[in-house]
């Protein structure tokens, strides 16, 4: 089990309800920490739609997290 700490912005944050949490998880990768929170705050955005932030620099969904990782997703900014 690993703490992720979790910051949440634009259509997740009203999703969630927070900015912010910290996360219990067994979740190796963003992917799979992604498809928990989606279950959990009912996401409905494909990660293929998403960047994902560990530690303040942009990632893989596929990068492996480590106890006490900062993870942000990111969805599509809209704008003209």
């Amino acid at each position: 089990m690993k703490t992720i700490n979790m910051s949440y912005f634009a259509f997740f944050r009203d999703l969630a309800k927070k900015s912010s949490e910290v996360v219990s998880t067994q979740a190796g990768t963003p992917k799979e920490l992604y498809q928990e929170l989606k279950l959990k705050y009912d996401f409905n955005l494909c990660p293929s739609k998403l960047k994902v932030a560990i530690n303040d620099e942009f990632k893989t969904f596929d990068t492996v997290l480590t106890d006490g990782d900062k993870v942000v997703f990111i969805p599509p900014v809209a704008g003209g």
